[in-house]
């Protein structure tokens, strides 16, 4: 098994505990809280589906950029992956 297939391996691996993580998030804390998010897909499910499309770090840092611009500044909307 070469290195690689070790890394790519792993990444999915971490990918899918993240994505689980939010799952959870999704189902047992969202539900308890005000709505308020400004954009669609949630964020939530933004990250899910950044993950699933570009990876791990990729998909965290579009994630974490996509949070950074939820601000009630901003004019929110319909915002894909």
């Amino acid at each position: 098994m070469a290195i690689q297939d070790i890394f790519s391996r792993a990444g999915k691996l971490v990918g899918k505990v993240l994505i689980a993580i939010i799952r959870v998030y999704q189902i047992a804390i969202s539900p308890l809280l005000p709505s308020a998010c400004r954009y669609a897909p949630t964020c939530s499910h933004y990250a899910v589906q950044a993950i699933q499309k570009y990876g791990v770090i990729k998909g965290l840092l579009k994630t974490l950029y996509r949070i950074l611009r939820c601000n009630p500044f901003s004019r929110g909307g319909y915002d894909p992956v």
